[in-house]
């Protein structure tokens, strides 16, 4: 075999994968068609910010990385939900809530992409056994009970015993499978950029719902002296379209109106941009010889930090199986074991996100404050609150170090 492990992909799953199964001694090529894009002024950023949840950095510190990325991490201390489906776009309901209560660790610690993406490929030139090759495609699949052979767009071919398919929603490998996918589509876009404001956020992730979707903060480092956040924007196709076509000034007015000014006047600190909203799941987790994880298995809009630390979660079963199995990697077993561990969590994910995302859309004044009662009530009950913030975080009392009751 040319590799133990093939990693279709090199995205931040594809290139954590990388790094945790070349921390643990296998052999490992991750291709990726673009090079990945490590300056956050530079065209093609990706300018949205990843929140690491707790079991995330564990996995983070399993794979050998969290130390490169740990000095340039916000922590997330408190999750801030707010209503503002009122009459006016105003806040009519807050609720903040805090970590302390399930854990003496902060929920999670965000980075924006583009560092995660410098930072990743860095440590990846440090691992004698791990090969990338940005600027190469996977182009082909061949599998057998044994091996697998992809080709490259290179013209090389590389012959392994596991291809991770981290290859994106449209994942060439997955299609390569024959697997399918179920997609619900939300009529929704998304904008992304940065944001300066005079009031701190003070290590608070903010979502202010109103309609079209959530309006979210997500704290960074300050920029240029002043404190910034990073700004997920969700609307109705139709608007996030009109909204990408404004000017700077009439952008930043629409901005700071849909923040109910929580942080006083936005400014903008980036370039915009857009992307479509859907939700996605795959029908099945593996293929012969292939393991799918990331946006090959599962998509979800950008609600609760669910994506990429679902991807990680794959990545954390994935490598433990591996470790238990190496001289069956890749195996018929192995990878049905995988399908099994991951896909009801997967389910029931992306079932309840689709759930909230349609609640955060909500136009009628009747459904509106039906999504401000439920705010309320979840939490005024601790047992309930506590145990929607342990599962949104993917963990539990007991694993989370918790000083909770």
């Amino acid at each position: 075999m040319d590799y133990d492990i093939v990693i279709s992909g090199g995205g931040i799953a594809g290139l954590t994968a990388a790094a945790a199964f070349g921390a643990q001694g296998f052999s490992v090529l991750c291709v990726d068609p673009a090079p990945p894009v490590t300056q956050r002024d530079a065209s093609g950023a990706d300018l949205r910010s990843t929140a690491f949840l707790q079991p995330a950095r564990a996995f983070l510190e399993r794979a050998g990385v969290w130390a490169r990325l740990a000095d340039h991490a916000m922590p997330l201390q408190v999750m801030r939900i707010v209503d503002a489906g009122g009459a006016e776009p105003e806040p009519r309901v807050i609720k903040a809530f805090d970590a302390s209560e399930i854990s003496d660790q902060p929920f999670g610690w965000n980075l924006p992409n583009w560092l995660l993406r410098r930072e990743l490929s860095a440590h990846l030139d440090t691992l004698p056994n791990v090969d990338f090759r940005p600027g190469t495609a996977t182009t082909t699949l061949f599998t057998r009970t044994a091996m697998a052979r992809v080709g490259l767009s290179d013209g090389g071919r590389a012959t392994t015993r596991l291809v991770i398919a981290a290859d994106g929603r449209n994942s060439p490998m997955r299609r390569a499978c024959g697997i399918d996918v179920s997609t619900v589509h939300f009529g929704q876009k998304a904008l992304a950029f940065a944001v300066t404001h005079p009031i701190p956020h003070d290590n608070v992730s903010t979502e202010i719902h109103r309609t079209g979707g959530p309006f979210t903060f997500v704290p960074l480092p300050d920029h240029q002296g002043c404190p910034s956040s990073a700004v997920v924007w969700m609307e109705e196709a139709a608007k996030a379209n009109a909204l990408m076509a404004l000017d700077v000034s009439a952008f930043e007015q629409a901005m700071t109106e849909r923040s109910c000014q929580l942080l006083g006047p936005l400014k903008l600190a980036s370039r915009r941009s857009l992307w479509p909203i859907v939700a996605q799941a795959a029908h099945h987790l593996s293929g012969e010889r292939v393991a799918l994880v990331a946006e090959a298995a599962h998509v979800l809009p950008p609600i609760g930090a669910q994506g990429l630390n679902m991807s990680l979660a794959d990545l954390d079963v994935l490598l433990d199986l591996a470790l238990t199995q190496r001289e069956t990697l890749g195996s018929l077993a192995m990878l049905e074991s995988y399908h099994r561990k991951r896909i009801a969590d997967i389910r029931t994910r992306v079932a309840g996100i689709t759930l909230l995302n349609r609640a955060s859309m909500a136009a009628d004044p009747l459904l509106r404050d039906a999504r401000a009662a439920g705010l309320e009530a979840l939490y005024s009950l601790r047992p309930l609150r506590t145990s929607v913030m342990q599962m949104g975080m993917g963990t539990s009392v007991r694993h989370a170090g918790g000083t909770a009751q």
